[in-house]
This record gives C-alpha cells, sequence and structure tokens, in this order.
C-alpha cells in the first residue's frame, strides 16, 4: 500500500475552531447594561417641583421641547440655570433660531403663584411661541381604582 506523506500531514494538524467565543461580549454588555441603569434616573434635567396632580394623559410629539420650571419662590429656571425673567425670551429666541418646530413646556411647583405661571405663558405666547404646555403629574388612583 502506498501512503501519501502529505496526506498524513494534514491529518496531523490542528483544526481551528470557527466557533466565536462571545463570553467576553456578554461580560462588557452586562457591565454597559448595569452603567445605564444606574446612569438614567441621574440624567434627569431641572430643579426638584411638587407638580400638581391631574387627570389625562401624557403628550406624545416628536418636537424637541425646552422644560421652564418655576419654583415656589417664584423663580424661573432652564435646565438646573435660573434665568431672570426679562432674559428668558432672549434665550429662547436663540433655541428657535436652531430649532424652528421648538416647543416649551411649563413645569410650575403647586405651591408657585399661579400668576407667575400664566403670565410666563403670556410672555411666551407675545413673544411668538407657539407650542406652549404645562407639565403635570397624573392623579393617583383611588382605592377603587378609579381616577
Amino acid at each position: 500500500m502506498f501512503l501519501n506523506p502529505q496526506n498524513n500531514r494534514r491529518s496531523c494538524r490542528y483544526r481551528r475552531n470557527a466557533d466565536i467565543n462571545i463570553t467576553n461580549l456578554m461580560d462588557v454588555m452586562m457591565v454597559l447594561l448595569v452603567v445605564f441603569m444606574v446612569a438614567a434616573p441621574l440624567m434627569t434635567s431641572g430643579i426638584a417641583l411638587d407638580l400638581p396632580k391631574v387627570g389625562g394623559k401624557a403628550l406624545e410629539g416628536k418636537d424637541t421641547s425646552i422644560n421652564i420650571s418655576v419654583d415656589k419662590d417664584g423663580y424661573y429656571y432652564i435646565g438646573e440655570t435660573e434665568v431672570p425673567a426679562d432674559k428668558i425670551v432672549g434665550k429662547l429666541n436663540a433655541m428657535r433660531d436652531a430649532n424652528s418646530e421648538l416647543s416649551v413646556t411649563i413645569s410650575g411647583d403647586a405651591g408657585a403663584e399661579y400668576g407667575r405661571i400664566i403670565g410666563l405663558m403670556a410672555l411666551l405666547k407675545d413673544a411668538g411661541f407657539e407650542k406652549v404646555g404645562l407639565k403635570t403629574e397624573p392623579k393617583p388612583l383611588n382605592h377603587r381604582g378609579k381616577k
């Protein structure tokens, strides 16, 4: 019987593993998941407010929205930065120049004066902002499950 030396070499060679080892990928993905789960609640911007609780469902939209907060002492905030009332329109106009579909949401503390919030809405309406809304929290359910 004739033995071919080349066939002998091929059978003794180490075969490469064609499987993909995803253990390292899963480890990295789990770490990223934990980091995002911890960081997501911290990414809310603005100041702590006690929003009024009313019925209704949340507004949905794809427009970019700017949140203006009014605290119980009547101070205005864009994000976490306090802004005087006379400079709010200028800042928002600069933002509207970058995005013409800008909408404004006002978050008023439940203890804030009604006149301060309505005055801000009137100021924004006079400045040409058509999309101005109020942010509230849903009303808590009573003991029978009704709103």
